[in-house]
């Protein structure tokens, strides 16, 4: 496998920092990986995408949809994979299974499905560090300081592996 894009949009860094760590356990697989903020980024150049937003209220980030809407064609020669990012609190695991709805925007996946996706999965959340606004600060001061960040790295490190694993095994 050639150049691998690992895109993300986040608005408090936690998505950033995900994106990262997919990039560094590609690297360990010996793939090339570069991990890029999507507003900076495009798939040409790239064998393979994948492509990570934070999820707010159900949706996407605006940068990260537009990314997938606009680089459609580019996207649909290469392999794409695709994460969001979001759910806190002491009930992630039951949120996933229960609410994905709101965790797994539905246009959006129907989208990289039409280009052709070949995986999508979503990781827990962080809630920001520097909370602005009424929600923010409301989720910030109602979460135990211990539930306020439930990306599991392991899981991220994991599904990372997957990744690299499909990417080695059309390489030989």
């Amino acid at each position: 496998m050639g150049k691998v894009l690992v895109a993300y949009s986040t608005k408090h860094h936690s998505t950033a920092e995900i994106a990262e760590v997919i990039a560094v356990e590609l690297r360990a697989h010996g793939i090339d990986a570069e991990c890029v903020d999507v507003s900076d980024a495009t798939a040409d150049g790239y064998d393979a995408v994948v492509l990570g937003s934070a999820v707010y209220a159900g949706r996407w980030r605006r940068e990260a949809v537009s990314f997938l809407k606009h680089q459609r064609t580019e996207l649909a020669r290469k392999p794409l994979w695709i994460f969001s990012s979001g759910p806190v609190g002491d009930k992630v695991d039951e949120d996933f299974t229960e609410n994905s709805r709101w965790l797994e925007p539905r246009k959006v996946l129907d989208l990289a499905e039409s280009i052709g996706l070949r995986g999508h999965t979503v990781f827990g959340g962080r809630i920001p560090t520097d909370p602005h606004g009424f929600v923010e600060k409301s989720m910030a001061k109602n979460t135990p300081e211990e539930l306020r960040d439930a990306r599991n790295w392991d899981v991220i490190r994991q599904w990372a592996d997957g990744v690299a694993a499909e990417l080695t095994s059309a390489r030989t």
